[in-house]
């Protein structure tokens, strides 16, 4: 399997995210680029109300996932990490 090229990644993931985070902001929350696992997973940190709110899970999939999957098809997912 090829190695990664995990900078080309997060420039990727980095504008997918900037995409989304009129619509987080809009409702009081936002989100922060963590790190890229050697899986292809982006680790992504919910802020703000997007933490303790019920939907952050759909905002997560439906929302941050498929934005990111769209510019960038190498990736395999996106998990948030806890405080």
């Amino acid at each position: 399997m090829a190695k990664l090229n995990k900078e080309s990644i997060k420039e990727k993931v980095l504008f997918a995210m900037e995409q989304i985070r009129p619509f987080l902001n809009a409702d009081g929350g936002d989100v922060e680029f963590v790190d890229i696992t050697d899986e292809a997973v982006v680790q992504v940190r919910l802020t703000g109300a997007c933490q303790d709110c019920s939907m952050s899970s759909m905002t997560l999939k439906a929302g941050i996932e498929e934005a990111v999957i769209k510019v960038a098809p190498e990736v395999t997912g996106v998990v948030a990490l806890e405080y």
